[in-house]
């Protein structure tokens, strides 16, 4: 390689016995330039000793005296500058080169950038790379299995066992030491408060514990120890009998007796709007069955606000429906960001990328081939997902499961597509994952999953339109909860959106491909 010769005529040109030998003489005769040397290549310059021969792959025509070959240690040599005397050699003259051929090109030739058997070599290298890593895919699939197993068992189930301290004034001393308060049903109109408490303790969200008088009660709700204290006046029957009986002639003393007291814990909204809505509920309940019991109608006893069925949902909607949809999305959306931008950094950062692109293989092959394999992998993370979301957990699904399907692949496609230009757009692994965090938070903020996007700042509802996951967010939860079809502009403009997004992040893959160094 250093003086493109026989090994023959090598031998018998620089006067050695093996290879070995030139090629130190070799290396010798290239440090002899060098304008700055380091004390191990003068110690071997100065004991070995090399004939004075002109090389022609390692000498340099008088004409070129800027002409610089890289030499050991990385400094450059000037061979012209180095003391030689060269002498004649009689090595036959080079055999002149053919003429280029030239290739006959077209519009279409120049058109056709994606070759069979390129993309089927790069497609097989990938899988090849899944088939001997099966633990790190193992763990890719069932990373999302484990992300919506969490999130149905965590999130949006109403909260149970919540501690409510109760002054009841209607109950003896003995009765508070031993929290026993009898219940009388029928129509039977004694100790109304114990009737009405059975009920609370019977809707499982709340723990009733009695206490002697109001401030132990508050003290309670202060200490941190209950989240709601609730007072009853001991005439608290008497006084609501006398209400329903005088109505609009009843003394305000009677009105302020019969009411129940309550002082709440506010500090945690939805724990103190499930404690107010199950106090109002239990309440309607409870006055509803003594009027039936007392061969009245209980519609007497309602708020006159008829609240009839829903034209969409349920009555007692929760909140995992109402997160489902984004949740699913996201965790499509952002595990296909981590493995596809994964993939492309560990093809480059391990040089196969660069082999690919000198081999002759374009950009949009190997682009088309990653797309191709971590299809793939999206493909069985969303069907798990789905799987676990609406057959195990049973979501709440009026629409087309088929609809459901094609809005979540194509943002698996979409989350692949944006980590490919992450991947493209940044050099580290590192630097990846910082892009990929950043991202999330305010994805998941702004595309309506926690809070609807009408409760908004007005200037962000006009930016959140515009990201990724928010039109598809709307159109699966109009899906899943209205029923609606691809008909409804709400849906097909999800559709539309997260299109155009995978086309975008795939036209910025294929420019960095092509454009950016290194």
């Amino acid at each position: 390689m250093l003086a493109e010769e026989s090994p023959d005529y090598l031998r018998q040109q620089y006067n050695a016995d093996s290879l070995e030998d030139v090629f130190l003489k070799l290396s010798v005769l290239q440090n002899m330039g060098k304008r700055r040397r380091s004390s191990i290549a003068q110690e071997i310059v100065e004991q070995v000793t090399v004939p004075a021969i002109s090389n022609p792959a390692l000498d340099m025509s008088d004409e070129q005296h800027a002409a610089e070959i890289s030499g050991e240690f990385g400094d450059n040599i000037s061979m012209s500058s180095a003391a030689r005397d060269p002498i004649s050699t009689t090595a036959p003259a080079a055999p002149p080169l053919p003429p280029p051929q030239e290739i006959p090109t077209s519009f279409w030739y120049n058109l056709h950038v994606m070759q069979s058997h390129h993309l089927h070599a790069l497609i097989w290298k990938n899988f090849l790379w899944m088939m001997r890593n099966v633990g790190v895919m193992l763990f890719i699939v069932g990373l999302p299995v484990v992300q919506i197993l969490l999130f149905c068992y965590a999130i949006g189930h109403d909260p149970t066992g919540l501690k409510l301290a109760v002054a009841n004034h209607e109950m003896s001393g003995e009765m508070i030491m031993e929290q026993f308060c009898p219940v009388h049903t029928g129509c039977n109109q004694t100790m109304l408060s114990c009737r009405y408490l059975d009920m609370l303790v019977k809707n499982k969200s709340m723990v009733v514990q009695y206490v002697t008088d109001d401030e132990m009660a508050y003290e309670e709700v202060r200490k941190g120890r209950a989240w709601a204290a609730l007072v009853i006046q001991p005439n608290y029957t008497a006084s609501l009998m006398e209400r329903v009986e005088d109505g609009r002639y009843a003394e305000d003393g009677t009105i302020e007796s019969s009411d129940l007291a309550v002082r709440m814990d506010w500090s945690n909204q939805q724990i103190s709007q499930l404690l107010y809505r199950d106090l109002q509920y239990t309440f309607f309940n409870f006055v509803g069955d003594m009027l039936s019991d007392c061969d009245v109608n209980p519609k007497l006893g309602r708020v006159p606000v008829d609240f009839q069925h829903p034209v969409y949902g349920y009555r007692n909607p929760n909140f995992t429906d109402f997160a489902a949809p984004g949740v699913i999305l996201t965790i499509i959306f952002f595990l296909a960001v981590a493995v596809t931008s994964g993939a492309m950094l560990i093809d480059r950062n391990e040089g196969m990328l660069e082999r690919c692109l000198v081999a002759g293989i374009t950009g949009p092959e190997i682009l088309l081939s990653q797309v191709v394999t971590q299809f793939t992998v999206m493909l069985s993370q969303t069907t798990f997902v789905l799987i676990v979301s609406f057959y195990f957990f049973e979501l709440t699904l009026v629409g087309n499961i088929w609809l459901v399907v094609a809005l979540c692949i194509l943002n698996g496609l979409c989350g692949m597509s944006f980590g490919f230009v992450i991947s493209c757009a940044v050099d580290t692994e590192r630097t990846a994952t910082y892009v990929a965090m950043g991202s999330f938070l305010p994805i998941v903020m702004l595309c309506g999953i926690i809070w609807p996007i009408e409760g908004m700042f007005p200037l962000l509802q006009f930016f959140t339109a515009f990201l990724p996951l928010t039109k598809p967010t709307e159109s699966m939860r109009s899906i899943l909860q209205r029923g609606w079809g691809i008909d409804n502009p709400v849906v097909y403009n999800g559709f539309i959106s997260i299109s155009s997004w995978v086309l975008v992040f795939l036209v910025l893959t294929i420019l960095l491909l092509k454009f950016k160094k290194g």
